[in-house]
């Protein structure tokens, strides 16, 4: 029995974020229609439905007679992009200060306590797995769907740049201190506190962003200054 079109090209679409999460489609190359069609054994059908979601999310987008390119994230993305997560976040943190319930909270002691045992150990990759969840915990707490799709959208665009924040000297440190002073206000269910110390957070994962990227050989940064780093936020 076929699959219904819509159902293939939601399969599709995560097929190329993966591709373009992954760095298999690096920021900038064009999506090779034809040779991804043939690939997948599929029609083009179902793969410019899926091009069109993916540039509805600023993933990729269209040039006429040229194709679909994978969009790359600029110094200026990174500068326009962090206070606006900073906002929503922080309204995020406000929310859940508000309505996170003792459970909540229990669980959230036994993530930072995850999240301080990976810093001691200077384990990165496993902080920023932990450093994920912890966020995507405050968000369910707050219950906002709208806040929660905004952020989904433009941690999409953040994840283009494969950014390396806690790499940068003491962010590691700086990092965990921040979150303890977030969740420190979630436990007192202060949301104004909260909030402050999640914008607080975002904005200096932003600062501290920048100073590894001067660190970096020259070409970290391209002609157009497009981010190349190599690891996810």
């Amino acid at each position: 029995m076929a699959q219904p079109l819509n159902s293939l090209h939601d399969q599709v679409a995560n097929k190329l974020r993966d591709l373009i999460f992954s760095g298999e489609l690096a920021p900038g190359s064009l999506v090779d229609e034809v040779g991804l069609c043939d690939a997948w054994s599929i029609s083009r059908t179902p793969l410019r439905e899926a091009l069109k979601v993916l540039s509805a999310e600023g993933l990729v987008r269209h040039e006429p007679r040229r194709g679909c390119f994978v969009n790359a994230v600029t110094e200026q993305d990174l500068d326009e992009i962090f206070p606006v997560m900073a906002l929503l976040e922080g309204r995020c943190a406000h929310e859940a200060a508000m309505h996170a319930s003792d459970d909540d909270l229990l669980a959230m002691e036994s993530l930072h306590a995850q999240l301080q045992a990976h810093a001691d150990a200077g384990r990165i990759p496993d902080y920023y797995a932990t450093n994920h969840v912890i966020h995507e915990a405050i968000i369910a707490m707050a219950g906002n769907k709208w806040l929660a799709q905004t952020i989904a959208d433009l941690r999409k665009i953040l994840k283009l740049a494969r950014l390396q924040q806690l790499n940068a000297p003491g962010r590691l440190d700086q990092s965990l201190a921040e979150h303890l002073a977030i969740f420190a206000a979630l436990k007192l269910r202060q949301p104004e506190a909260a909030e402050q110390a999640m914008r607080d957070h975002l904005l200096h994962q932003r600062e501290a962003l920048r100073t590894w990227a001067k660190q970096q050989k020259p070409r970290v940064l391209n002609d157009q200054g497009l981010i190349q780093a190599q690891s996810p936020i």
